[in-house]
C-alpha cells in the first residue's frame, strides 16, 4: 500500500521487525531487578531497558531510513529538541507501560508509529510478554496477530468498556 509515494507495507514490516527485537530486550529483563530513575514525577519512570530499546529502534530505523525524523519518549525527556514537520517521522515509546514493567506486570509494549505529512500511516504495538502484535496501516485496517480487529460499535456509554490512565502526575 502506498501513501504520498511511500511504501507503507515496507514501513510496517520494518516496524514489526524492530518491535520484535525491542521486545526481546524487554523479555530478557522482565523478571529481573531493574535500575529505575524518575523523570517528571515519582510515577514517571524510566529504566535502562527503556533507553536500550529506544536506542535499538532508532539505530535500526535510522540505518534503513536516514532521511526520516525520529521522536522518542526517552530522548525527548532527556532534553532532545523536537521539531515535528511533514517529514516521515517515527514516534516511539520503547517500553509503553514502564510502571507495569518495573513491577513485572505483563501489560507492557513497544509502541511505534509513523506519520507522513503529520498523518498517522503506520502503527505497531507489541506486547512481548503476552505475544500480542497489534498493527495498523492507513486505509488497511487494524490487526491483532494478523487477525482483523475493530471497535465494538457500541453507542451507549453505560454499556461500553472504558479504560483510563491517571498519567504520571500524582498531585
Amino acid at each position: 500500500m502506498a501513501f504520498d509515494g511511500h511504501d507503507l507495507n515496507d514501513y510496517l514490516q520494518s516496524a514489526i521487525n524492530v518491535a520484535k527485537a525491542g521486545g526481546e530486550l524487554i523479555i530478557e529483563t522482565f523478571y529481573k531487578e531493574k535500575s529505575i530513575e524518575t523523570k517528571s514525577s515519582s510515577a514517571d519512570l524510566v529504566t535502562e531497558t527503556d533507553k536500550a530499546v529506544e536506542k535499538l529502534i532508532f539505530s535500526t530505523l535510522k540505518n534503513k531510513y536516514p532521511q526520516h525524523s525520529f521522536i522518542g519518549e526517552e530522548s525527548v525527556s532527556d532534553g532532545e529538541a523536537v521539531e515535528y514537520t511533514d517529514n516521515a517521522t517515527w514516534m516511539v515509546d520503547p517500553v509503553d507501560g514502564t510502571c507495569n514493567f518495573v513491577h513485572s506486570f505483563p501489560t507492557v509494549a513497544v509502541s511505534i508509529g509513523l506519520t507522513i505529512n503529520k498523518q498517522a500511516v503506520v502503527g505497531v504495538v507489541y506486547n512481548p510478554i503476552l505475544n500480542e502484535m497489534y498493527t495498523a496501516i492507513k486505509g488497511g485496517g487494524a490487526f491483532l496477530n494478523n487477525k482483523p480487529i475493530k471497535v465494538s460499535g457500541q453507542t451507549e456509554l453505560c454499556k461500553s468498556l472504558i479504560i483510563h490512565e491517571l498519567g504520571s502526575g500524582r498531585s
